[in-house]
């Protein structure tokens, strides 16, 4: 059952480059009003089973914080998509699995299990590949740039991991917690949207913001539900798996809609993510005095934005 819903999450996520691609409208923009069209169904499924009663300002405070890091993630995630699409820009965040390793080693002091030595250089090595190199025949209006995009939300990204599974302790529907998260990253978008994308607009426009709705009530309240709740009941096989599906439909995707035809040396890139990223999941990107490693914890090992 669990296994069904993780999968269902990571297919429902797999579509959110796309309907930012359909969307058509600035990065910024399209940043905002994904989580800003999930606010009203969060909070209505959050008083409905009553999530996160009893949490206190401070943890509210956090989860807000948290989601601040998610809205500037997407921005950058945007970016991506419109320098190298959909599918490599997927690819390139779910990079965040490394980042939260390297954070977790340097700031918790948790011990890098041995894969991560063999694995991180591959995953780097598929970033530069993606990216084209520079090199004629790269897939994008400017690849090099995706790439360092992608790089730049799978950091930030990971960040927002590493503060967002510090509240998600309850096994329960977590749409308080993600209400919060959204607020966050729709306040940070709103801001950062206003001051940095001369493209970004409130005004509504159809049939961008068809899209756009889906994408807020789809990845963002549909997909992330159904994978922040199965998750945690799934072993680390299972993480791996759906870790993978994410980023591999939305590939699929971008090539059947919008004919995206990576190089030869960018599908050798992004299959060279793909394998070190499962690596890691599969391995324990790290491990803590106690053995557990963060490929086990859900919010770590989930799909990208």
């Amino acid at each position: 059952m669990y296994r069904l819903l993780a999968l269902l999450g990571a297919v429902t996520i797999s579509f959110s480059a796309i309907l930012v691609r359909l969307a058509n409208v600035s990065p910024a923009t399209a940043a905002f009003f994904r989580p800003a069209y999930a606010l009203l169904p969060l909070l209505v499924l959050s008083l409905a089973v009553r999530t996160g009663h009893g949490r206190g300002v401070r943890a509210r405070a956090v989860g807000i914080g948290a989601g601040m890091l998610m809205g500037l993630a997407f921005v950058f995630w945007n970016f991506a998509i419109a320098d190298i699409g959909a599918g490599a820009a997927t690819v390139l965040g779910n990079t965040q699995v490394v980042f939260v390793g390297i954070a977790a080693w340097l700031l918790l002091g948790e011990r890098p299990a041995g894969v991560a030595f063999a694995a991180v250089p591959v995953v780097f090595a598929g970033v530069a590949l993606t990216s084209g190199l520079g090199l004629p025949g790269a897939y994008g209006r400017a690849p090099v740039a995706g790439a360092a995009w992608g790089l730049a939300n799978a950091s930030v990204y990971a960040a927002f991991l590493l503060l967002y599974r510090s509240l998600n302790r309850d096994r329960g529907l977590p749409a308080g917690l993600l209400f919060d998260a959204s607020l966050g990253a729709a306040l940070a978008t709103l801001l950062t949207g206003a001051i940095t994308d001369p493209g970004f607009s409130l005004a509504f426009r159809w049939p961008s913001h068809g899209w756009l709705i889906l994408l807020g009530l789809g990845p963002q309240v549909v997909g992330w539900l159904l994978i922040l709740s199965a998750l945690p009941r799934l072993p680390a096989l299972d993480t791996s798996v759906t870790l993978l599906a994410q980023p591999m439909l939305t590939v699929l995707w971008g090539r059947l809609l919008f004919a995206e035809r990576l190089s030869w040396l960018q599908a050798g890139g992004v299959t060279l993510v793909l394998l070190g990223v499962v690596a890691l999941s599969l391995g324990g990107t790290v491990r803590s005095r106690a053995g557990r490693s963060h490929a086990e914890a859900p919010e770590a090992a989930g799909s990208g934005p």
